[in-house]
């Protein structure tokens, strides 16, 4: 039995061992394409089968919400986990935890938006602890926005839920307005060393489900418009504000792009072998992006999400069969790539 379990862990630690291999190789390529005359387009390339991923054990993470963690809610199969994403040209740097956080000791982030945002916070506090579970951090949230803090690095990862960016407020008759012109929440983004923005999921929403009764336009008010020339007019106006608030020399800003939703995804165990090409809100971002005078990063995970239908929570979400969650990533999942992105993006800083 002795002479058993020194094979097992041989055999885990020569693992181990080779995916860190693979990870030094990687990140030499990735480098040398990032000086090279081609340079490398990081969101272009395919999903490839990798037994080293995925980047840690979702079930050692404490505190994911049950919205996000499969595995836990019952989902059966696994390999929608060990999928890597591989850049055309270079490869993407396997996360290492200890570095980005040395890296970023004593910053402040924040993800600002809606659900999605929280995926991904999620994911890459996940990710964090899961590299230094012994590591004491603490978690709290204090209205709308939940704090998450390393004391060894004194690093806090912030989460702040605000679906539009722009103001909604609720008048004495109980109206519900859309303030396409006011950022309340701006107050909050100040004094932060990495914002993380996301917009787009709630602007489709109607019926009962639409979060306002009027819009409120300048001094124009009305009832509602086509949602692509409000979420446009919405990012203008917290564009603005980046541009003329955000000293960008200290303050680093990204926009996470459009995560993509899939009408049909139970069942689904495999990436799909095409994507739909571009979706209108993803179009009206990147618009608003290339008219800003300050520099704001895209993290373009659309496409590289799309394949990704395998990746949502479907019937093991929050709603269960009663509610299939094609919207929504599975922590760990796709999410987790998302964030070794950022960190390679900002590598580059």
């Amino acid at each position: 039995m002795g002479s058993f379990s020194l094979a097992v862990g041989a055999a885990s630690a020569l693992f181990v061992l080779l995916c860190m291999l693979n990870n030094v190789n990687g990140k030499l390529i990735n480098d040398l394409n990032q000086l090279g005359t081609n340079g490398c387009d990081l969101f272009q390339g395919n999903w490839v089968y990798d037994d080293c991923y995925p980047l840690y054990d979702s079930s050692v993470c404490p505190f994911i919400e049950k919205q996000f963690d499969c595995l836990k809610n019952g989902r059966p199969d696994k390999d929608y986990l060990k999928y890597r994403w591989q850049s055309t040209g270079c490869n993407l740097p396997r996360f290492n935890a200890t570095e980005f956080q040395l890296k970023l000791k004593g910053r402040r982030w924040m993800f600002v938006g809606d659900s999605l945002s929280l995926d991904q916070w999620q994911s890459l506090t996940c990710m964090l602890h899961a590299a230094d579970p012994q590591s004491e951090y603490t978690s709290k949230r204090i209205g709308g926005t939940s704090i998450f803090t390393f004391s060894k690095y004194n690093t806090s990862y912030l989460i702040l839920r605000d679906a539009f960016l722009v103001d909604i407020i609720t008048k004495n008759n109980g109206t519900r307005v859309l303030m396409l012109d006011s950022l309340s929440a701006a107050a909050q983004w100040k004094e932060i060393d990495v914002l993380i923005f996301d917009s787009w999921h709630w602007w489709l929403h109607t019926g009962r489900k639409q979060a306002w009764d009027l819009v409120q336009d300048g001094n124009s008010t009305y009832k509602d418009a086509p949602r692509l020339i409000l979420y446009e007019k919405a990012l203008n106006t917290w564009a603005k504000w980046v541009d003329s608030e955000v000293d960008t020399t200290k303050t680093k800003i990204f926009f996470q792009g459009v995560s993509p939703d899939h009408d049909n995804c139970a069942g689904v165990t495999q990436p799909l072998k095409s994507t739909q090409g571009p979706r209108p809100g993803e179009l009206v971002l990147e618009k608003v992006l290339r008219g800003m005078k300050k520099p704001v990063h895209l993290l373009n995970v659309t496409t590289l999400s799309q394949y990704r239908a395998d990746g949502h929570p479907s019937v093991y979400g929050f709603g269960g069969h009663r509610n299939i969650d094609c919207t929504h990533w599975c922590v760990a999942g796709v999410a987790d790539t998302w964030n070794q992105l950022l960190s390679a993006v900002l590598d580059q800083f």
